[in-house]
């Protein structure tokens, strides 16, 4: 995430447009309760920063149940908070010339398989060279809320590989997020984890929440935003299991947080797996790929999926488990 200081100073050069974006509402839940209100929307809107609700909530652009509030306001379940935004385009920004993978594009949306080792928006050490300056010179007509991240409504991690939708204007950005609101975005993943399950299918139901001591880390808290992950065994690889991982909620880094909690980490994940992993067949990386996304098309109103096949380095990394597997039986 952006520091606050680097951010305010981006924030700084930003040229902002009168024209107001549609408006999106949030309902807290019962784990949101006293939550900051300028947190919450940070963590709700993914595009979004911390530092720029609170400029949002002290210009009036953020309302608390219909009404001018503070940054600092708490939550109760229930309380509506209303996110108007007016559309602006950084302009610190560089549009660079990345060769992107466009799986499918229209006049609203684009869906990229993003490469592993790609950072998606900007932040301190990786200030260009991201998805974004991709986007920029791509399509500079995308329209964004003053922030750093035009077009954004989701992330991947820098390492982890896979489909992602990007939205070219503000209808719909609004129109995607209330799909994921919702939650009737479909975001499946294949993962190979550690060990082997006594079940074939589950649902994995534990609050995520920034680590108490560790920044870089999310982590199991009981007063955590709710998050939900269903998964489903794929295939048995001795004792590597490869399976599919489709969220119900979108919190960061909430599949690895939840096979780890589990004691079933993924494999090669150098944060949450373990420090002297068994082996790693040849990954630099995380076992993690979103390879099937679906959603209603903001332009025509049809469902539409997509889908996305392993990159090489973990296809070679499937077929020596496989290999492995076979072997040892």
């Amino acid at each position: 995430m952006v520091d606050e200081e680097h951010q305010a100073e981006l924030l700084a050069a930003t040229e902002v447009r009168e024209e107001p974006a549609t408006p999106v509402q949030l309902v807290a839940e019962a784990a949101d309760a006293g939550v900051r209100l300028d947190r919450y929307v940070a963590d709700q809107i993914t595009d979004l920063s911390r530092s720029y609700a609170r400029q949002l909530i002290d210009d009036g652009h953020i309302r608390l149940n219909d009404a001018d509030t503070r940054p600092s306001a708490t939550l109760r379940p229930g309380d509506v908070v209303t996110v108007r935004r007016p559309i602006a385009r950084p302009t610190d920004l560089v549009a660079q010339d990345i060769p992107l993978s466009i799986v499918y594009e229209d006049a609203d949306v684009v869906v990229i398989d993003k490469p592993a080792g790609m950072v998606v928006h900007p932040a301190p050490g990786h200030l260009d060279g991201t998805l974004v300056n991709a986007l920029l010179a791509r399509y500079p007509d995308i329209t964004v809320g003053s922030d750093l991240r035009p077009g954004i409504v989701h992330r991947l991690d820098r390492d982890t590989s896979g489909l992602m939708v990007v939205t070219r204007n503000d209808a719909a950005r609004h129109a995607i997020q209330t799909q994921q609101q919702a939650r009737t975005m479909t975001k499946a993943y294949l993962a190979v984890v550690e060990g082997r399950f006594k079940e074939s299918s589950g649902i994995i139901d534990a609050p995520i929440a920034r680590h108490p001591t560790d920044r870089l880390r999310q982590a199991i808290v009981p007063n955590g935003r709710t998050a939900r992950t269903h998964w489903q065994v794929i295939e048995e690889l001795g004792d590597y299991t490869l399976i599919e991982a489709r969220l119900e909620t979108g919190r960061t880094h909430q599949i690895r947080v939840h096979f780890s909690y589990k004691s079933r980490p993924l494999l090669g994940d150098p944060l949450y797996g373990p420090r002297q992993p068994r082996a790693t067949f040849g990954l630099t990386r995380q076992f993690l790929h979103a390879y099937r996304l679906g959603f209603v098309l903001p332009g025509t109103g049809e469902p539409a999926t997509f889908q996305s096949e392993l990159p090489p380095d973990l296809r070679t990394a499937l077929e020596k488990l496989r290999a492995r597997a076979a072997g040892s039986g």
